[in-house]
């Protein structure tokens, strides 16, 4: 039985008094996916992702018992985020974040580091694939354009 359905997790929209645990989950989630990015520009960018970019999405939290183990955020047609906390990943609640967003677009699009080998296969599995190849133009890093079209 995964995480997902023993812990009976449920979706709802971010809150204001969220915002410290789902940015504690994107800083820790992207320090461990994103080994090849330096450690430093994460923390650089928590900032922006508290003033700019959490607010200027649709952000949904996967929780259980007022605990949130993981966050999306869409912004139009773009899933921007998708990070589950890191001792919680491959349970489950990723699989049940990313087909909640999926439904509420019929259209989505991604970005995902070709060096990040795990969350490429992750889309893959649900259904993404690969529109184009381009440069993050933050980090220099090689990354993937990926597609879901319901």
């Amino acid at each position: 039985m995964a995480f997902a359905d023993s812990y009976s997790l449920t979706l709802r929209r971010m809150r204001p008094a969220d915002t410290e645990r789902v940015l504690d989950i994107w800083l820790n989630a992207s320090l461990q996916a994103h080994h090849f990015v330096d450690d430093e520009f994460w923390h650089q960018q928590r900032e922006a992702m508290r003033s700019a970019y959490l607010p200027m999405a649709d952000v949904w939290v996967a929780e259980s018992h007022t605990t949130i183990y993981g966050f999306y955020a869409l912004h139009d047609d773009t899933l921007a985020a998708i990070f589950v906390c890191p001792e919680d990943q491959g349970q489950g609640v990723g699989s049940l974040l990313l087909d909640h967003a999926k439904q509420q677009k019929s259209a989505i699009n991604l970005t995902v580091y070709q060096k990040n080998k795990a969350s490429y296969a992750f889309y893959l599995r649900h259904g993404f694939s690969v529109d184009r190849e381009q440069t993050d133009p933050h980090t220099g890093e090689r990354e993937w354009r990926m597609v879901y079209q319901r």
